[in-house]
């Protein structure tokens, strides 16, 4: 069941990340309007616009496909091993945005690359994370979702009065906290499914990993209009990753090893880090390629109106 979880879970990595750049692909393609009146209805127009793009349509395909791999992933492993391998998609979404944008990665993004994929493996093998159970008791929810609900909130609190890097980090750590919880919280859904659909559907947590994920995705929202990538990734890929081994341990009795292990982890952590900082501000993950991809049309139609 290991090697399952790990196959399901880089492959809705991967699947995030192609979602991602397909996306983006169809929003370069169908720029904002200019000297628009503003308001909701331009927005209204160009979202219905990239309804008829095929890029946009696929990756909102694969969103789903991500989504139905996670809960595979899952539902055969657990929160602390599931979470901290959907980080590489980074690695997937740098080599998936070089072959649709035609960008090769220069060498400071690649060694980023390689930091952040040692440090998951030595930070993982390190820890070993155990089963656990699939699902948790109450008592046990009540502890551990109200400890992020509670983390959430002083987050958001403490980010409000603040500007630029650290609101951006604040924000993104807050919206880390909530994607580690709503992964805990589908983890409990499937975790009754072997019950049974009526089992699952008449649990409130399927309900609730929705309203967690809405919450996680304005979360992220907030992070990313706050500041740069730089700023908010690493918060975003090591507070998911260690909410989740934190969730995991307390609502299913997930197991890591610590004592001596603690070394190399503390190594893993900082390298993966060091390896999101690197990623983030690579052109094909720091999302660089859309200005200039915009820049380039704009550039080729002034261009065509000067020529006789």
């Amino acid at each position: 069941m290991l090697a399952v979880a790990v196959l399901l879970a880089l492959l809705a990595a991967v699947a995030n990340a192609s979602a991602s750049v397909l996306q983006r692909r169809a929003a370069v393609e169908e720029p904002y309007e200019e000297g628009g009146s503003g308001g909701a209805a331009p927005a209204v127009r160009r979202f219905a616009r990239l309804l008829r793009r095929p890029y946009w349509l696929a990756g909102a395909a694969l969103l789903a496909v991500a989504g139905l791999l996670q809960a595979g992933a899952l539902a055969v492993g657990s929160l602390s091993l599931v979470q901290p391998l959907l980080a590489t998609e980074l690695l997937f979404t740098l080599l998936v945005g070089g072959v649709v944008f035609r960008r090769r990665p220069g060498l400071w993004t690649w060694l980023a690359f390689v930091a952040l994929a040692a440090g998951l493996a030595v930070f993982l093998l390190a820890a070993a994370p155990g089963a656990g159970k699939p699902t948790a008791p109450p008592r046990a929810w009540l502890l551990g979702g109200g400890g992020a609900l509670g983390l959430v909130v002083l987050l958001v609190i403490a980010a409000r009065p603040t500007k630029g890097a650290p609101r951006a980090a604040l924000f993104g750590l807050a919206s880390a906290v909530c994607f580690a919880t709503t992964a805990a919280l589908l983890k409990e859904a499937v975790g009754r499914l072997g019950h049974g659909p009526a089992a699952m559907f008449t649990h409130w947590s399927p309900y609730a990993t929705a309203g967690a994920g809405l919450v996680a995705f304005l979360l992220l929202q907030s992070a990313l209009g706050a500041g740069s990538l730089t700023a908010s990734q690493p918060a975003l890929t090591l507070g998911d990753a260690l909410t989740s081994v934190v969730l995991g341990w307390v609502l299913f009795a997930e197991a890591i090893h610590l004592g001596w292990r603690m070394l190399p982890e503390a190594i893993g952590i900082a390298l993966i880090g060091a390896g999101s900082i690197g990623l983030a501000r690579a052109p094909t993950v720091g999302r660089e390629w859309d200005a200039r991809s915009r820049g380039g049309k704009e550039t080729r139609r002034r261009l065509h109106r000067t020529q006789p």
